[in-house]
């Protein structure tokens, strides 16, 4: 207990119950300011370690510990698989090879009705899954594809919904680093996240692509018959030419990844190089276009790494003074036990989706909800609890009228589409990821089957 003498009275208070939610209410206020996230986490951090200490909560010597934690992360082999990956799908944005990968999409399926849609579904997902960041895959798929949609003559909400979905199915589709992510914060094989996504990221791709194929039966005026116009042989295998490289490197690098042949991080260096050569067969390999790549790889790397070192003295911090404990008998103490649970803590990570990115979110709420998550639904569940967090998240993302993608998608698209025009396409895709986040909750085994096979 602490005495402090005020206006001549004395006041009597625990200081554990006390700097635990104010240090949580802080980093809130302070997020909401708008300043970077890792200084945020970083200062709150500091400012509450001091208190701490002088409050006599926190031993001197608990602080110190810090210099270890983040030597620790810089050694953390597995994070290394973040740049590769990102350094990857830069790659193959950045050298036009998803722009062509598109165009020869479209040409293949153009014969179907409401076939560059499910151009854009497929391209999308393999974009999202190699940078597994919503800003670049959404931003990239809008000055691509929704040029080429509207000229088309498809609807304006129809084409943006499409466009923003596709863009966010990078939070579970491997390879991504959204799930390199979660895989180092559960303390979970990143191998095993990817395999236990696969099934999940499939469904919500082959949702995306049957609600096209159904609206466009039902609704012609929405996505216009293209004109049919045959494909002569060497055309056919000028498409192929194009499509097999990159579509081939993606698979090469899951199924070294999936048949313990390499680590992904091993994984992620063997894609960084084949994006090169293949960015250099197709002549998109320059000095230019490799500085821009590494530009952006740095960028996102650093942004990456600094959240997380902010996040480490957050949590350090935050449970020194006892905020793991009143957190985790908070957790407990919900009416439900493991349903209640994952209501709760389904809804908060939704609701933080709205407002800051994933990176924040895993490294910030992730670890917060860990020790609970590993005592209700026991260490088994992590890999699917990770699968989970990603969906929902990835629903989140795209939810209006906060969704980040709707966001990314109205700063690149022309002033002709209004706003609520993207809000409308897109709820469609809200309720089938909504769908499919239900099913792989109800059913485990859609995300545990994989891992549990025996691949060796």
């Amino acid at each position: 207990m602490v005495e402090i003498e005020l206006l001549g009275y004395v006041i009597s208070f625990d200081p554990s119950l006390i700097l635990a939610p104010g240090m949580f209410l802080s980093l809130v206020i302070v997020l909401l300011s708008g300043y970077p996230v890792a200084f945020c986490l970083g200062g709150v951090a500091v400012l509450f370690s001091l208190l701490g200490i002088a409050l006599g909560e926190i031993n001197p010597n608990f602080v110190t510990a810090l210099p270890q934690r983040i030597v620790g992360i810089m050694s953390n082999f597995t994070l290394l698989a973040i740049p590769a990956f990102i350094f990857m799908g830069s790659m193959l944005e950045t050298s036009g090879i998803a722009e062509r990968l598109l165009e020869s999409m479209g040409k293949l399926l153009g014969r179907l009705r409401g076939g560059l849609a499910l151009a854009v579904v497929i391209v999308g997902s393999l974009l999202a899954a190699t940078t597994g960041v919503v800003a670049a895959t959404v931003t990239t798929m809008g000055l691509i594809s929704l040029p080429a949609m509207l000229k088309a003559g498809y609807d304006r909400s129809l084409a943006t919904g499409v466009i923003a979905a596709s863009g966010t199915l990078g939070q579970i589709i491997p390879p991504s680093i959204v799930l390199v992510v979660l895989g180092d914060q559960l303390g979970v094989s990143v191998g095993d996240l990817f395999l236990g996504s696969l099934i999940p990221g499939i469904l919500m791709a082959s949702a995306f692509a049957l609600y096209i194929l159904i609206i466009s039966a039902i609704k012609p005026e929405l996505a216009p018959q293209q004109e049919i116009i045959p494909l002569i042989p060497s055309e056919l295998t000028q498409l192929l030419q194009i499509m097999i490289p990159p579509l081939g490197l993606i698979l090469v690098v899951l199924g070294s990844i999936f048949f313990g042949i390499a680590t992904p991080t091993e994984a992620g260096t063997l894609g960084a190089i084949g994006a090169m050569g293949l960015a250099s067969k197709y002549g998109g390999f320059s000095r230019k276009a490799l500085s821009k790549v590494c530009d952006d790889t740095l960028r996102t790397t650093s942004m990456v790494m600094a959240i997380l070192i902010g996040s480490t003295a957050f949590s350090l911090v935050f449970r020194g003074i006892g905020g793991d404990d009143l957190i985790g008998n908070v957790l407990l103490s919900l009416p439900g036990g493991k349903i209640g649970f994952m209501v709760f803590s389904m809804l908060i990570i939704f609701l933080l989706g709205f407002f800051i990115d994933f990176f924040e979110i895993a490294f910030i709420a992730v670890p917060l909800l860990l020790p609970t998550a590993r005592e209700l639904l026991g260490p088994d569940a992590l890999v699917w609890l990770g699968v989970v967090i990603g969906a929902n998240l990835q629903t989140s993302f795209l939810t209006p009228p906060f969704g980040f993608a709707l966001f990314y998608l109205r700063g690149v698209a022309p002033k002709s589409i209004k706003t609520r025009e993207i809000y409308k396409g897109a709820l469609p895709f809200v309720a089938l990821q909504i769908g499919v986040l239900c099913l792989i909750i109800i059913a485990p085994s859609l995300v545990n089957w994989l891992p549990n096979l025996s691949w060796s």
